[in-house]
């Protein structure tokens, strides 16, 4: 199966920037610590979230937000604006033709492969950033109960 790193990574960029929405601890350098990866990375998903109209970004202002409520903020958006329509998992395109298996392995793959994705979309659509960041918040209160007043509008 295939895994993004950068879709992990820009689920962690779209939640930090909701809740850290109105702070001076938005530009791409702190973004960068939480996600524990360099500010290139960074501003690179974020101008492919910007591109597919999640967040709005101005050009040296460290002021991301988001673009839309974060509950119609779906996984399936935020996958399909860093993936395009890059299916999760991929038949691999080398197999040899003279086998029996390699001859069929791609066809009878690419038919469940194609089902198993329509299937994860779904689940996907109906993941909100809201429920992320609900969850997250309530994740941090009960690890550090001193940060909940940063954190109870996300309750």
């Amino acid at each position: 199966m295939k895994y993004s790193i950068q879709f992990s990574d820009a689920i962690h960029i779209i939640a930090y920037i909701e809740i850290y929405k109105g702070t001076d601890v938005l530009s791409s350098e702190m973004i960068a610590r939480s996600v524990e990866t360099n500010p290139a990375n960074v501003r690179k998903i974020m101008s492919q979230l910007k591109k597919s109209g999640l967040i709005i970004t101005q050009i040296g202002k460290p002021n991301p937000t988001l673009a839309k409520r974060p509950e119609e903020i779906t996984l399936l958006d935020i996958y399909k604006s860093i993936e395009g329509n890059t299916n999760l998992i991929q038949v691999d395109p080398k197999t040899n033709p003279d086998c029996i298996v390699g001859a069929n392995i791609q066809d009878v793959l690419n038919e469940k492969y194609d089902e198993l994705q329509k299937k994860v979309e779904e689940e996907m659509n109906g993941i909100t950033l809201d429920s992320l960041v609900h969850k997250i918040a309530k994740l941090e209160i009960e690890k550090r109960p001193e940060n909940e007043p940063v954190l109870k509008n996300f309750l």
